[in-house]
This record gives structure tokens, sequence and C-alpha cells, in this order.
């Protein structure tokens, strides 16, 4: 799944608090990170189609170097990168209120106006740019959030826990029969009921793959309309389908940021169990997934139970235990040249995801270079390298001269209704 189904971005950027406070650098570094690796993802659906996202090989088989690119990313990207910053994106929820509330302004009010901007902003880059916009989706489960803010802990955390398993568990057994009829039909023993549901299901992903390579050939304005004529509410249905996901996730960053995860006040040896432990778990269970479908070429049913729902788990555990490990090496990481590029990368995280979105819709799309469904996973990674390279390239450069990133600063200047000074 393109994880473009999943973005903090400035949220959890103490550049957005209300007050001159100093900025948790950890976070920003966090951040920085984050908004590289979720490009290993997102390049998926930027070079098309969506489905090539639930397995390599569709809609069209590809061949081993492919395949192991895939999986390369499958193990330590997919799924991982959409915890991490849902996670920091309820930290940020936390110390933007903090924050607001320290300075006497209601951090409430405060934080409503800078979701209601988030979710304008989101709309706008989805019509004019992206179908995988996700800052739609996590302003609306910001919302929810918010209004969860009061709980204690503990129901938070056990709110997430059920809301999040639930979820996952139901759909997997939703998904159960088309699995079982896939497995049929791959041992060659499949009933006629099998073969047709299997059908029912493989059906509308190639309908919809086709559809998407002709709009993918359209020019800019051609596909402007089609999303404000013919998907008007895309947006909504994202939310309906990742909110039982993105909201318990957020809320399990709100209290890990409470509990003094990100920050420092948990005991260094507590963070380093929790770290280590979270990551080798969540990357076991997934490479033990991966021995299984790799062999088999990534059945598409399968693979789409697994990415929905199935490794729900493993997702968690790694979001959780990339955050740790980050935290842990910041201090030593954040001063070094790449730590800094990092952090500067993590400042404009908002302005970094909407450049990425900018040249890889012109790399694949018919108004720019056109290469749409053309790029394999394997050489898709030279993008990414791109990709990253400018991230890191302009990002410093640009805040040595200026506050904030640009949409930083737009963002913030909607929020406080004025121009705030940007240069230093």
């Amino acid at each position: 799944m393109p994880a473009g189904q999943g973005l903090t971005l400035a949220d959890a950027d103490a550049e957005a608090a209300p007050v001159a406070a100093p900025r948790l650098e950890t976070l920003d570094l966090i951040r920085g990170v984050a908004v590289l690796g979720i490009l290993t993802i997102n390049i998926a659906g930027f070079a098309g189609p969506m489905i090539a996202s639930t397995s390599p090989n569709l809609p069209t088989p590809v061949g081993a170097l492919d395949e192991a690119a895939y999986a390369f990313n499958f193990l330590f990207f997919e799924g991982k990168m959409r915890a991490l910053f849902s996670l920091l994106f309820g930290a940020g929820l936390v110390l933007f209120w903090e924050r607001a509330e320290a300075a006497g302004r209601d951090g409430d009010s405060l934080q409503l106006r800078r979701l209601g901007w988030l979710l304008l902003l989101g709309m706008l880059h989805y019509l004019l740019l992206w179908w995988g916009d996700i800052l739609f989706v996590y302003a609306a489960c910001g919302i929810a959030a918010l209004l969860l803010r009061p709980l204690g802990n503990g129901v938070l955390l056990m709110l997430a826990l059920l809301l999040y398993y639930a979820w996952h568990v139901w759909g997997m057994l939703d998904a159960s029969a088309a699995i079982a009829a896939e497995t049929a039909v791959r041992h060659g023993d499949a009933g006629a009921a099998q073969l047709r549901l299997l059908a029912d299901w493989i059906a509308p992903l190639h309908s919809w793959a086709a559809q998407e390579l002709r709009e993918a050939r359209l020019s800019y304005f051609e596909l402007l309309r089609v999303k404000l004529v013919e998907r008007p509410f895309w947006q909504i249905q994202m939310v309906s389908g990742v909110f039982s996901e993105t909201l318990p996730l957020m809320l399990i960053g709100m209290v890990a940021y409470r509990r003094g995860f990100f920050d420092g006040r948990l005991p260094r040896r507590r963070l380093v169990e929790i770290s280590v432990s979270c990551t080798l778990a969540g990357l076991a269970l997934t490479a033990t997934f991966l021995g299984w479908a790799w062999p088999r070429h990534f059945p598409p049913v399968a693979m789409n139970a697994a990415l929905v729902w199935g490794l729900a788990m493993p997702h968690l555990l790694a979001g959780c235990g990339y955050a740790g490990l980050l935290v842990l090496a910041a201090p030593r990481l954040a001063p070094t040249w790449i730590g800094r590029r990092l952090v500067a990368a993590g400042r404009m995280a908002f302005s970094n995801y909407v450049l990425t979105s900018v040249v890889m819709t012109f790399a694949f799309y018919g108004w720019g270079l056109g290469l749409y469904a053309q790029v394999g996973p394997l050489a898709q990674w030279a993008f990414v390298l791109g990709g990253w390279a400018l991230m890191l390239a302009w990002s410093a450069p640009w805040l040595r001269r200026f506050r904030r990133g640009p949409l930083e600063w737009a963002w913030r200047s909607l929020v406080e209704h004025r121009a705030l000074p940007n240069l230093r």
C-alpha cells in the first residue's frame, strides 16, 4: 500500500507552535528520516498503477530482481513508515496543545483551526497533484484525536488498541474466503464458487488499473477535471478506509509523548528494551510472512489482506521500534553532517512531502515525462535516491535564510490570520 497513505508532516512540528519555544530536535530528526522513508513506499503509487503496490506482479508479472526490490521495501518500510508518521502526528498534537496553553492561548481552538486548514490543504494537494494525499486523512483523524485528548493515558491506550485490532481482525475474517479461494486456485483444486469469487475480486483491480493508465496519459487540466467531476469525494473514501488504523496510532503517539518516549524522560534502559524488542519483533513477523509470500510470487488477495489488515502487529511494533531507535541515536546523530541535513528535512517535512508529489507526478504522468507504468520496483529506486538527494540538498540552505519551509510558513500564517515574517 502506498504510504501516501501515511504522513504527519509538519503537524508534529514545533515550528507550528504559537510561541517561540525550544524545538524538540529529536522529533525533527525522526520526521526527516520518515519523510525520506515514506517515499520508498509512495513511489509505487506514483509510478503506477496503484495495484502494483499490493503485488509487484500486478497488473503484469515482473522478474526476480524486481521482486527482490519489492521484498526489500516490504520488509523494512511498508506499514512501518505509516505507523511512524501517525505516532509522530499524535505526539505533535499534544506538544502543540501544551505550548499553546503555556502561552495563555486556547490550545483546542488553535488545534481545530490548524487541522481545518490542513483539511483544505489536503484537498488542494489531491486535486492539484496526487490521489495519494494523506493530509486530509490526518487532519480528519487529528480532529477525532483532539476530542479524545482529555482522557487519561490508560483509557486512550485501551481505546486505541481495541479499535486498532478489532478493525484488523474483522478485516482478516472478511477476507478469509477470498484468500481460501486464491489458495485453492493455486493448488489446482478450486470449485466453481471459488473461481467465481476470485474472479469477482481480481476483475475490478485490473479494470481500475486500466482506468488509471488512461487517466495518467491525460493533460494536467483534463486530469483535474476527472478528479473534480468523477471523484470529488475520494478523500472521504480514504478516511473511511484507514480511520481505524490511523486514529489508534495517533492516540498511541499521544500517550508515548506524555510518558516521555520522545524527549528523554523515559529511562534510557527502558527505551533500549522497548526499541530493540519492538524492532526485532516487527521485522521478524514481517519476514515470516515474506518467507511465505515471496516464493509464491506475492499472491494478490493474500497480499492485500496482509497489507491492509494482517500485518497490523508488525507494523505497529516496528513503527514504535524505529521511533525509539531514532530517539536513542539522536544525541550523536543530530550534530553530524547527515544528522543536520535530516533535521532540516524534518523541519520542512510538509514542504518536502508536497515537493516529492510535484517532482514524481511530473516524472510519471502524461503532463510531464509520461513514465507511468513503465518503471518497475528496482528502477524506482533511482527516483527514490534522487528524491532523497533533493530533500537533503535544499532543506538546510533554505533554513539558513528562512525561519520555516514555504508551506510551513503558509500554514502557520493561515492559522495566525496574518502573514508571519519568515526571513532570518
